[in-house]
C-alpha cells in the first residue's frame, strides 16, 4: 500500500474545518494506506508556548484523533518529540534548502508581519516539515491548499539530496481533498474557519457543546438573493453551507444545492448533519479521558512503530552525507 503522512499542530483547539477537511480523510487512508499520523508538538515551539498548556493540549489531541477513529491497531499515531529522528533530519534539510527558498514561504511572511517577536524556528519550520515527511518514504501527503507550498518545498530538496547524494528519499505526491477542502467562517466565509478566537461564531469546535454548534449554524451569514446554488465566489456563505453538508453526508456540494429553494431548510439540515457529525466523537472523547493511561500507552506503542522506521531511514542519511557510524 501507498504511505500516507500528516500531521495537526497541538495548538488550540480543533475546529469543523479540521474535521472536515482532514481528520475524516485521515481516517479513511488509514484502511487504504500505511498511514502514519502525528501531534507535530516541535512546530508549535516556533512561538513561545506555556509547556503546562502544551503538554495538555498534545495529549487532548492525541485523545480526540483516536477519538476521531484513528485505530492504533491500523494507523501509526504518536508524537512528534517522542521520535528524535524529526529533529536531526530537520537540521540535515535545513542544510539542504536554500535561504531563499525559506524566505519565499508565504507563511513565513503572513505570521512573522508585524509579530514582536519572530523566532528562528518560524523561519526554517518548513525544514522540519520536509523531514516529517522525508523520514518515512512518505508517498502521498494529504494538505490543505495553506500547505502546498511546503509540500512542494519538501519534493524539491528530496530531490535535491537524492542529486547531489544518491537515492535515498521518496518524492512525496500531495492529495488535495476536493469536499470542504476549506471550510469557510461561518460570519465571514471570506476566510478560512481557524482555531482564533477572533470570531467565535463563526468557528464551530469539535468538542463544544452539540447545542451551541446547532445555533452557530442556523445563524450563519448567508446573502440577500434567496437563491440557493453553489457559487463560491459569489455566493460564499451559502456555498460554505453547502460543503459543510456535502462533507459530513459524503454528497458533492452542487447536487445538494438542487434539492432546496429556501436557506431556512438548508441551514436546519446543515445544522443536523454537524450535530450528527460530532455526537459520537465527543462520546468516544469521553470515555477516552475517563482513562488517559490508555492514551499514554497507545501514544508509546506508535513511536515504538514510528522509530522502527525512523531509525533505519536516519542511518542510510548519516552514511549518505559522510558522518561517522556510532559505535
Amino acid at each position: 500500500m501507498p504511505r500516507v503522512f500528516s500531521g495537526i499542530k497541538p495548538t488550540g483547539p480543533v475546529q469543523l474545518g479540521n474535521l472536515l477537511g482532514a481528520l475524516r480523510r485521515w481516517v479513511d487512508d488509514q484502511h487504504t494506506a500505511d498511514s502514519l499520523y502525528c501531534v507535530v508538538d516541535l512546530h508549535a515551539l516556533t512561538v513561545p508556548q506555556d509547556p503546562d498548556i502544551l503538554r495538555r493540549t498534545s495529549e487532548e489531541l492525541a485523545r480526540l484523533l483516536l477519538a476521531v477513529g484513528i485505530d492504533p491497531d491500523v494507523a501509526t499515531l504518536f508524537v512528534q518529540s517522542h521520535v528524535p529522528e524529526h529533529a536531526e533530519l530537520s537540521w540535515v534539510m535545513e542544510c539542504t534548502a536554500a535561504f531563499g527558498e525559506l524566505r519565499r514561504m508565504t507563511q513565513f511572511k503572513d505570521k512573522s508581519d508585524g509579530a514582536d517577536f519572530v523566532s528562528g524556528g518560524l523561519f526554517t519550520y518548513p525544514a522540519l516539515m520536509a523531514a516529517d515527511i522525508l523520514l518515512y518514504d512518505t508517498d502521498r501527503v494529504p494538505v490543505g491548499d495553506d500547505q502546498r507550498q511546503h509540500l512542494e518545498l519538501a519534493r524539491d530538496l528530496a530531490l535535491r539530496f537524492n542529486a547531489r547524494y544518491g537515492d535515498t528519499f521518496v518524492v512525496p505526491e500531495a492529495s488535495i481533498p476536493t469536499v470542504a477542502a476549506r471550510v469557510m467562517d461561518l460570519q465571514h466565509p471570506d476566510r478560512k474557519m481557524s482555531k482564533s478566537e477572533d470570531s467565535p461564531q463563526g468557528t464551530i469546535l469539535v468538542l463544544e457543546p452539540i447545542d451551541d454548534a446547532v445555533r452557530k449554524v442556523r445563524r450563519a451569514v448567508t446573502d440577500n438573493d434567496g437563491e440557493v446554488r453553489y457559487d463560491p465566489e459569489h455566493k460564499p456563505g451559502v456555498s460554505n453551507l453547502l460543503a459543510i453538508l456535502g462533507a459530513c453526508t459524503d454528497t458533492d456540494p452542487a447536487t445538494l444545492a438542487e434539492r432546496y429553494e429556501q436557506y431556512g431548510p438548508l441551514k436546519a439540515d446543515t445544522a443536523e448533519a454537524v450535530a450528527a457529525t460530532l455526537a459520537p466523537i465527543q462520546k468516544r472523547y469521553a470515555e477516552l479521558a475517563a482513562d488517559p493511561g490508555h492514551t499514554a500507552a497507545l501514544l508509546r506503542q506508535g513511536a515504538e512503530k514510528a522509530r522502527a522506521m525512523a531509525e533505519p531511514k536516519m542511518a542510510l542519511v548519516r552514511q549518505r552525507l559522510g558522518l561517522l557510524a556510532r559505535g
